[in-house]
């Protein structure tokens, strides 16, 4: 057995359809118990994020929303609404769009979770799921489970497609240059040496200079893309109501199947946004707030600025210039519709360069090459900073020392092989991670609810208050009957004094 081959049956193990279920009935279920907070409470996303301030030990909420998104938007924005399309069909995109509506109230519950249970230590607040399950579910082996899951996962095999994604749209704009050993070329080997040093200078700099670096660099990189794709769809205006006609009509009579139309939109969708994934509740947890509900709601609104933005620039201008093909349950090399070579990567940003070439030619080859960079980037970020909270969780609940050196070392290694690694699978290692952690979170977050309904009384509390026209917000856990949420008890109490 191939390494390819153990890991599609891994992933058919993982990506059942059972997790498909999951992450929508999450998404549907938290919708129906918040009354669609995604919704009622978009204004109050709005002004928080204009409002926010950081402290000492604390981020703003600007700052968590930059650094949770620069984990959301990444290659999955470009390379992965390309694949979606390639193999579920333009029906795929729906479902991308459902996915990310629904899961923003799941989004919304597990960053208040991480608030509500996030701890201070070492001067900085730290929290996340295996937090939550620690404190709030009080599972700690649960806790400790997740842990294991997100190191691995972020430290080892999500970093790997990011920087593999970053190697092909440099040598697709370069060429390989000279072979060095292989079938490694000069120029693939620049674009790692530029990266990896990067990486270095950032992440041995803590969670405020993550903080400041995404804060910085995501909105730029996000409103810039998006304005290209803009730029492209109103050149080519006369032709989106027949591709809005086509996403919505291919969602249920998909080309590719309606199995693959879902399955592809869903996986790509959480892989994109990352809602149920368990990985925004760590910056959330970082943010500086009044009220543990006022970061579910920032985080909340990210989904849609991942998937509803940044997902759908991508797949207008796919589908608004026809630079894709669908490959159905057909024979390698057979498509149900080819508009490009045969040759074109469906898993790659190359869709994206030639939808973007139409108009700009070259220079659109390049731009979209700095944008995989810098989406690409940030979310290795990101993904170092989940990894390193989640070893802080281990050395908090052991009182042992810190091993975040290890993990540094191990995040570098793990772009390098992906930035330098021809492997077709790469894909498929990171959908294991973020499957492994999607199946944890969920159910465990829905066990939670079940239990105490920490993240629905948060909610009602801070729309009372809301309502009351209250001008700084409160949290009292125990007063809502919130078990272990001991820094926000602390909070409290050193404000009555």
């Amino acid at each position: 057995m191939s390494a390819a081959e153990i890991v599609d049956w891994v992933n058919s193990i993982i990506w059942s359809k059972g997790l498909i279920y999951l992450c929508l009935g999450a998404g549907l279920f938290f919708s129906i118990l918040t009354r669609f907070v995604q919704v009622r409470q978009m204004k109050e996303m709005v002004r928080l994020l204009i409002k926010g301030t950081s402290s000492e030990q604390g981020i703003s909420s600007f700052q968590a929303l930059a650094v949770s998104l620069s984990g959301r938007v990444g290659v999955g924005n470009i390379a992965g609404v390309a694949a979606a399309i390639g193999f579920g069909g333009p029906g795929a995109v729906f479902w991308m769009w459902l996915v990310a509506f629904l899961g923003a109230s799941t989004a919304y519950v597990e960053s208040t979770l991480g608030q509500i249970y996030k701890v201070e230590y070492q001067g900085q607040y730290r929290g996340g799921p295996a937090f939550y399950f620690d404190r709030g579910l009080g599972q700690r082996w649960l806790g400790i489970v997740f842990a294991i899951a997100a190191i691995i996962s972020c430290g080892l095999f999500l970093p790997g497609i990011q920087a593999n994604a970053v190697g092909k749209a440099f040598t697709q704009i370069t060429g390989e240059g000279t072979i060095i050993f292989g079938d490694i070329g000069l120029f693939k080997l620049v674009a790692l040496a530029v990266i990896v040093s990067l990486l270095a200078i950032i992440i041995f700099g803590g969670i405020k200079r993550i903080a400041r670096f995404a804060e910085f660099v995501v909105p730029f990189m996000a409103a810039g893309y998006i304005l290209m794709a803009v730029i492209i769809v109103i050149a080519n205006i006369h032709e989106l109501p027949g591709v809005i006609k086509l996403i919505f009509e291919d969602a249920f009579s998909p080309m590719a199947g309606l199995g693959a139309a879902i399955g592809w939109g869903v996986k790509r969708g959480v892989y994109s946004n990352e809602a149920g994934q368990g990985t925004g509740p760590h910056a959330a947890a970082a943010a500086e707030v009044q009220h543990p509900a006022q970061q579910g709601f920032v985080q909340a609104f990210s989904i849609y600025v991942d998937t509803l933005f940044v997902c759908s620039a991508t797949a207008f201008m796919i589908l608004i210039t026809g630079m894709y093909n669908v490959q159905g349950t057909l024979e390698a090399g057979q498509f149900i519709v080819q508009n490009v070579g045969a040759t074109v990567e469906i898993g790659s940003p190359a869709f994206t360069q030639m939808a973007v070439s139409t108009m700009f030619g070259n220079f659109g080859q390049i731009f979209v090459a700095l944008a995989v960079f810098f989406f690409a980037f940030t979310t290795i970020v990101a993904y170092y900073y989940i990894a390193e909270t989640n070893i802080t969780y281990l050395s908090y609940i052991t009182k042992s020392p810190s091993l975040l050196f290890v993990v540094k070392c191990f995040i570098i290694l793990s772009v390098s092989y992906g930035v330098l690694s021809a492997t077709g699978y790469i894909w498929g290692i990171g959908d294991i991670g973020v499957g492994l952690m999607a199946w944890i979170n969920i159910v465990g977050i829905i066990v939670t609810y079940f239990i105490w309904k920490p993240t629905i009384k948060a909610l009602k509390d801070y729309e009372a208050q809301q309502k009351a026209g209250v001008t700084e917000y409160t949290f009292d856990p125990i007063k809502l009957g919130i078990k272990n949420a001991t820094f926000w008890e602390e909070k409290l109490k050193n404000k009555q004094k």
